[in-house]
């Protein structure tokens, strides 16, 4: 069997080839690449692969992309299938995809760090020490605080729990499910959602986003929250309306943000507005960026990859698109 062609394009840390376990099989290659949209010999690299792996939504499989690999014959996506692929491009061209799984323990972290930081005012601290001046803002211990989960799922779970072991007292506003699963671990379901914004001293984001969340946290919602409250967001820009956040900002409530997520990514103008905000922290969207997390999305994404080009298509979620 002739060498199959892998690619993991917009690694943008570069993790792919510190992972041996993508190296194991001789007959396929396994080259990855930093930021596609950078990349001066994109169009030579795609039109030699015959399988994506993709790390999660960073890049975009659509008729534009597909009409640049006429190679391609399988895309495999690390964690469920998500927004960034046109199946049904990809079934027009032939394209097989596939999903995999990952796990919430790392994006929940992220967002506990966030937390964390924001609250104590860790990154301005840092920078006065850095600038010779000593101490900096003054923070908050979140112990006897409300925190406010939007999305009850596996993530915001764990956060919740985080939240307990620091002494925080946890609200959880979202869907009836959502609401009755909180209450059944001993958290308090909001009365509204007006309510929820107000009471909590945090609130954290931890919806999926689709059609039915898109821009759901309004203006409204934000500017019902407290003046030295604290929104967290490390789930998707897209769930917060557009410049509903900035807006909100400028008028004091909430008076601080902490965010990993953006909705154009990855950015690289030093001058963004939001990093150059003083009450919003910032991080380069690495919520599921961690080396075991990498390890296991990519291992499942590769063997996801040879099963299919070894002849089981049993996990292709288009199997139209082999006819």
């Amino acid at each position: 069997m002739p060498s199959i062609q892998l690619l993991i394009p917009d690694d943008y840390q570069n993790i792919g080839p510190e992972l041996a376990e993508l190296r194991q099989n001789p007959g396929y290659r396994c080259a990855s690449v930093g930021d596609l949209s950078r990349l001066p010999d994109a169009d030579a690299v795609l039109a030699e692969t015959d399988a994506l792996l993709l790390i999660r939504e960073r890049t975009i499989v659509d008729a534009a992309l597909l009409a640049r690999t006429p190679a391609l014959k399988l895309v495999s996506q690390t964690g469920k299938l998500a927004r960034n692929i046109d199946v049904d491009a990809c079934t027009r061209a032939g394209v097989a995809v596939v999903e995999g799984s990952g796990t919430p323990h790392a994006p929940a972290e992220l967002a506990w760090l966030l937390i964390m930081a924001a609250r104590r005012r860790l990154e301005e601290n840092m920078a006065s020490l850095r600038a010779g001046r000593w101490q900096g803002p003054v923070g908050h211990a979140v112990r006897g605080q409300t925190m406010g989960i939007l999305g009850f799922g596996k993530i915001g779970k764990l956060v919740a729990g985080y939240g307990r072991a620091f002494g925080m007292e946890i609200l959880v506003w979202g869907s009836e499910r959502a609401r009755e699963e909180a209450l059944a671990l001993g958290y308090r379901a909001a009365a509204s959602r007006e309510a929820f914004f107000a009471d909590a001293d945090v609130v954290t984001l931890h919806q999926r986003l689709l059609p039915a969340t898109a821009g759901n946290v309004t203006r409204a919602d934000l500017s019902a929250m407290k003046p030295d409250a604290l929104l967290v967001n490390t789930s998707r820009a897209e769930l917060i309306a557009p410049g509903a956040l900035e807006a909100a900002l400028d008028a004091g409530r909430p008076g601080f943000a902490a965010l990993d997520v953006f909705e154009q990514e990855p950015i690289y103008d030093a001058g963004h507005p939001l990093l150059r905000r003083p009450n919003v922290l910032c991080t380069p969207h690495l919520g599921y960026a961690e080396a075991d997390s990498y390890r296991q999305y990519l291992e499942i994404a590769y063997r996801n990859a040879l099963r299919f080009f070894e002849g089981d298509a049993s996990h292709v979620l288009n199997p139209e698109a082999l006819a």
